[in-house]
């Protein structure tokens, strides 16, 4: 009977030094928890996101000019410069794929500064992208949209890529046209402009501008007293595109007469 009392209070020893261990155990896990805790913490806010600052010069410009996209990259925290050497990346929005395309890469000054020029043929959206690094992850500025409306730039655009193209009578393009043919389709395709398929028409169109003040890309209307024969797109230093008359094809020829109005269409 005393072997038996003496072992039972040795299996319960045993049993409790088990739990001990096991509790043991379970703390020092518990413990290991709480050390990697603020680690984890470190290490995500070693890579926390910046604060980026983007800028469009000119939201809305006319075909063939320019804008400045800036971007401005600081930490959120203390408000100052971030991401020194860092590559931002320039994207511009598709459409057609309706994805983001990649336009150009430049690295961050020590002020975390950049910009990028931008001269679009058609109304489209951008935005920078900071690539991540230095303890910053990687970002986006807001999307900048750049509005572009028609300009003689495009419409002198659009007049040249047709040099060459036969005249035919009472065509209207693309593969040929006669002389105020030739104007409404260009006028049409470079600023949404519809003209009639009538010389001496189109001369009430836009509004009168002196000849002396007459830009590229403006509508030539020469003329027999007050009717309007003949219509071209004005090149600049008395010159004009046009498509003369039969045998002739689309070009820049001289404005060959001092009877002519000009017409300010974009």
């Amino acid at each position: 009977m005393l072997e038996l009392r003496s072992r039972r209070p040795g299996r319960s020893t045993a049993r409790a030094s088990r739990i001990v261990a096991t509790t043991a155990a379970a703390c020092l896990c518990a413990g290991q928890l709480i050390a990697t805790s603020p680690a984890r913490a470190a290490a995500a806010e070693a890579v926390s996101r910046p604060a980026i600052a983007a800028s469009n010069s000119r939201p809305k410009l006319p075909w063939g000019s320019a804008a400045t996209l800036r971007i401005t990259v600081t930490d959120p925290k203390t408000g100052k410069p971030a991401g020194a050497g860092t590559a931002v990346a320039l994207e511009q929005w598709s459409a057609s794929s309706g994805s983001w395309r990649a336009r150009g890469t430049k690295t961050l000054y020590a002020n975390g500064y950049n910009w990028f020029s931008v001269k679009p043929l058609a109304t489209t959206s951008y935005r920078i992208v900071f690539k991540g690094g230095g303890g910053y992850a990687r970002y986006w500025s807001p999307t900048m949209r750049v509005t572009v409306t028609p300009s003689g730039a495009k419409v002198l655009a659009e007049a040249k890529r047709h040099v060459g193209k036969p005249y035919r009578y009472a065509a209207s393009g693309p593969s040929a046209f006669d002389c105020s043919g030739y104007t409404m389709y260009v006028y049409r395709k470079a600023a949404g402009k519809k003209l009639p398929h009538k010389a001496n028409s189109q001369q009430r169109y836009g509004r009168a501008v002196s000849k002396s003040a007459a830009r590229p890309g403006d509508l030539i209307v020469i003329r027999s007293g007050s009717y309007g024969t003949h219509a071209g797109v004005y090149a600049g230093g008395g010159y004009m595109y046009d498509s003369p008359h039969a045998g002739s094809r689309v070009g820049k020829h001289k404005i060959w007469s001092r009877n002519y109005v000009v017409r300010r269409l974009v």
